[in-house]
């Protein structure tokens, strides 16, 4: 994982196989594959793979040496933790007393029939607890961060170097599955039509008495310890005046702590960023561009459509009407 994105050309390569099946096979240049469907885990279109001449199990990304991410951090749809460990559990029945060295695109290999079922086993509980508790405290009436807050791994998990917050956190993995089951809203109605950042920024520091009594309430938190009322506070005032520098480095020192204090790199990678542009700016690197000819050409004319309506500006657009005449070339597939 680099410090930004890759900046050359996203390319694409059709594909010339499709698996579509649990147990299918396939011989690769003299190597035996076994695989097994796994969609909606730490991907929408994602298999495991089981090489029987070596007795050896590629977990993909559904069996890391960590706590995985149910939703990341960068954003993206919430990941299905309960087709997480239902897929592990079938790897566990099918290739398990088999398998004497499991692996996966991230990490280091686990080596021993009994290290191997042993870590396939802890990684499948781990998002089955976080699924299943999660949705208990849901159906006793707690919100997303109420849940967040007191959800914890008992001690056969949380002992284990492989269940650590190490990249995913037991907190915003817990989070996801509310999201993913119940969504945004926590049937507060205060929650429900509240101010945008700036607005409510502005409210909050004229509530408490202005930015210097805000910084101050700020500091004070800060001084104590309490880190996350530092930010909370001091988010407010920086957002009611993004120009105010006390509130900003109040905030980037509060932030920096809190990153500090977290075993999870990717809230620790959050935390000190979010210092950093505070103090310095945004940083202005290159934007990947994913449109490229190959990506296009392997569209389908309703993706293309769907990718076009996306980029409409809708106000701009409004009461506007053009007419495109559409010029397709189907490509016959070799059926060899």
């Amino acid at each position: 994982m680099g410090k930004t994105t890759s900046i050359g050309t996203v390319t694409l390569i059709a594909p010339t196989d499709i698996i579509t099946t649990t147990g299918e096979t396939k011989t690769i240049d003299g190597v035996q594959v076994i695989f097994q469907m796994a969609p909606g885990t730490e991907a929408p279109s994602e298999m495991l793979f089981y090489f029987p001449q070596f007795k050896a199990l590629c977990t993909a990304e559904d069996a890391t040496h960590t706590l995985h991410n149910l939703l990341t951090l960068r954003g993206a749809q919430v990941r299905n933790a309960t087709n997480w460990w239902k897929a592990l559990n079938t790897s566990i029945n099918m290739f398990g007393d088999r398998t004497d060295v499991v692996f996966a695109s991230h990490h280091w290999p686990t080596w021993g029939n009994a290290q191997v079922i042993d870590f396939l086993e802890k990684q499948r509980d781990l998002y089955k607890y976080i699924n299943d508790q999660s949705l208990r405290l849901l159906n006793e009436g707690y919100n997303m961060t109420e849940i967040a807050e007191q959800m914890k791994l008992p001690k056969s998990l949380a002992q284990d170097w492989s269940t650590r917050d190490h990249y995913g956190s037991l907190n915003h993995d817990s989070t996801a599955v509310y999201q993913r089951h119940i969504g945004w809203y926590d049937s507060n109605p205060a929650n429900l039509y509240p101010w945008p950042p700036e607005e409510l920024g502005k409210r909050y520091v004229e509530a408490i008495g202005g930015e210097d009594a805000v910084i101050q309430k700020a500091k004070a938190a800060f001084d104590k310890g309490d880190y996350r009322w530092a930010a909370e506070l001091s988010s407010h005032a920086v957002f009611a005046d993004p120009e105010n520098k006390a509130a900003r480095d109040v905030e980037a020192d509060a932030l920096e702590q809190l990153g500090y204090q977290t075993e999870d790199p990717t809230w620790r990678n959050e935390f000190l960023m979010g210092a950093f542009e505070l103090r310095n700016g945004v940083p202005k690197i290159p934007a990947t561009q994913t449109a490229s000819p190959d990506t296009i050409r392997a569209m389908t004319m309703e993706m293309i459509l769907d990718f076009m309506g996306m980029r409409i500006d809708g106000p701009k657009a409004e009461g506007k009407v053009i007419t495109m005449n559409w010029s397709l070339r189907i490509l016959a597939r070799n059926s060899q």
